[in-house]
């Protein structure tokens, strides 16, 4: 099968972030299937092109067996809101333009993976013009979050975003999600056909995770990295409006007389302020670090304790899987699951942590001096975890349903 991938944040090789996609395109590769990606030019927490893409519209690139054709995103795109919206439709238009122009060669299906939500349109218009099925995936409920987060605001943007999702969803052969309440959304209040909606989660990338576990010297890179005698809680992911990361100060602050190291690792428009505001508040057993590639991101949570996830309280909220949940099971490290919903569904069923109430600084004191007080729980639910991952969310598995799922559609037609 010949695959077209439209993802405005498919990674690069050494970037960090969720690399949901980059594990997939590798195991349809490597199981015989050919796929070309229309990528962005910017990071999704990135402030400038890469110099090698500056002054460039387009660049054709070779990952692996992934072929990547670099598209456009203009340069305001981290520049407020208005930037960020002209940095979704600059991609729609140069992928647009890739799909029609620039990726030579029949293709049996494209694929479109989002938020954003409005490359969809693109994704649409090539498939029509290029003959061939549209499958549209949905990583987040949008534009409902962007609205509960107060990201979007503007009436007439609303009533846009709305009703791009509609013509979307009713053109799309297939609509794959990535938790059970967003099925439940789609089907139930959204009116999606069943017999159009999937369901194939984020998983855990055991194949790194395994490796590590065997090879790194744990003592060795705590020394290194000056996490020694500490009790580390690792977060990886965005530092945005949506992750309220104020939070993880409140709970440093309430936690001042212990051991415990909360280390922040990543990147967003967020992260200077909360970085002054550490600083203001004289909370010393916060850390930030730079974004790190993912190798190096399961080294840091490998040296840690425990793993958390972090989210605004939001109702939206309550049905998103948050990615770096899936790497701290397959690193066997339970989870401070900040998450209320399928997120926290998922911590419980699985044994693999504990939910603290988002926000709330009495519960995050409460439930991390019990773990120090407790370390056998550590052990225990981190094992817990790794099984439960290993029986239903591992990567390997999933993405040879995936494809599985699109072949049938492509017989269909």
């Amino acid at each position: 099968m010949n695959v077209l991938l439209l993802h405005q944040y498919f990674l690069e090789e050494d970037d960090p972030g969720g690399s949901r996609w980059n594990e997939l395109t590798r195991v349809w590769t490597e199981m015989g299937h050919t796929v070309t990606v229309l990528g962005g030019m910017m990071h999704a927490n990135g402030l400038e092109k890469r110099p090698e893409y500056k002054g460039k519209h387009f660049v054709k690139k070779q990952q692996g067996d992934v072929t990547v054709w670099r598209c456009h995103v203009s340069e305001s795109y981290n520049n407020g809101f208005a930037g960020r919206l002209w940095g979704y439709f600059s991609f729609m238009f140069s992928s647009c333009y890739a799909g029609l122009f620039k990726a030579k060669g029949k293709f049996d299906v494209v694929i479109v993976t989002s938020p954003p939500l409005f490359v969809g349109g693109s994704g649409y218009l090539i498939s029509r013009l290029r003959g061939m099925p549209f499958v549209f995936e949905v990583r987040d409920l949008w534009p409902e979050s962007a609205i509960d987060t107060g990201v979007l605001t503007n009436g007439m943007v609303i009533k846009l975003a709305y009703w791009v999702e509609r013509f979307i969803y009713k053109r799309a052969k297939l609509i794959n999600v990535l938790t059970p309440a967003f099925y439940k959304t789609l089907k139930e209040k959204k009116g999606i056909a069943e017999s159009k909606l999937i369901q194939i989660s984020n998983a855990s990338d055991f194949s790194l995770s395994e490796t590590l576990l065997q090879t790194l010297d744990v003592a060795a890179f705590r020394k290194q990295h000056d996490l020694e005698g500490r009790f580390v809680i690792t977060y990886v992911g965005a530092h945005g409006v949506a992750n309220h990361l104020e939070q993880i100060l409140d709970a440093g602050e309430a936690l001042k007389d212990t051991n415990v190291l909360l280390l922040l690792i990543g990147q967003g428009m967020e992260k200077a302020r909360l970085q002054q505001m550490a600083k203001d508040r004289n909370v010393p057993n916060v850390r930030f670090l730079d974004s790190v590639p993912k190798a190096e991101v399961f080294r840091y949570i490998l040296a840690s304790e425990m793993g958390a996830s972090v989210l605004k309280r939001v109702d939206t909220f309550k049905t998103v899987y948050s990615n770096k949940t899936f790497d701290y099971m397959s690193c066997k490290k339970p989870i401070l699951m900040a998450i209320d919903g399928v997120s926290r569904e998922l911590v419980e069923d699985a044994g693999a942590g504990t939910y603290v109430e988002p926000e709330n600084t009495a519960e995050y004191n409460r439930i991390i001096r019990d773990y120090i007080a407790h370390p056998e729980k550590l052990i225990t639910q981190g094992e817990s975890g790794y099984r439960y991952a290993k029986e239903n969310f591992d990567r390997e598995v999933l993405a040879k349903k995936y494809i599985n799922h699109i072949s049938s559609i492509i017989n269909k037609k």
